[in-house]
């Protein structure tokens, strides 16, 4: 694992490599997600800095794109479809609960790292409505009373 200094370094190759470019802000961030695996206010100075642009367009396509994270992700990625079909059977409750649980906001990470709660659209398992992913695990037909007991597999 790259040390943080490294890791800075491995960034400004990416800002020169992509310096001038058109659209180089996309690029850059996605070399940052890579070396860092999140978007940190610093990191984002440094890219507007370094390709001449302001913060707040990078922060802007940052925010904009959820391929972006502007915090650490957690071991575990749950993510809650909000898709019509699970919507519709209850995922928001599902989601509430796990909010309430991992003490937490969606789309944050829980102080330990170990978890980060994302609300999602369609997860591709409508007839298992409502449906989350925790990693590349599916749990489907949930009610809020199951949060606690999956919770603690993790």
């Amino acid at each position: 694992m790259p040390d943080n200094k490294e890791k800075y370094a491995q960034l400004q190759e990416a800002i020169a490599k992509h310096k001038g470019e058109r659209g180089a802000v996309m690029p850059v961030l996605q070399e940052a997600m890579n070396i860092f695996g999140y978007v940190p206010q610093d990191v984002q100075e440094m890219i507007a800095d370094g390709l001449g642009t302001t913060l707040s367009e990078v922060y802007g396509v940052s925010t904009f794109y959820s391929q972006f994270s502007l915090e650490p992700k957690g071991e575990h990625v749950i993510g809650v479809c909000l898709g019509t079909a699970c919507y519709v059977k209850g995922s928001q409750k599902v989601l509430d609960k796990l909010s309430e649980e991992l003490k937490i906001e969606v789309g944050r990470t829980t102080k330990d790292g170990k978890f980060t709660l994302n609300a999602t659209r369609c997860l591709g398992a409508c007839g298992l409505a409502p449906v989350m992913m925790i990693g590349d695990e599916v749990y489907g037909r949930l009610t809020p009373d199951q949060v606690p007991e999956i919770l603690a597999k993790y």
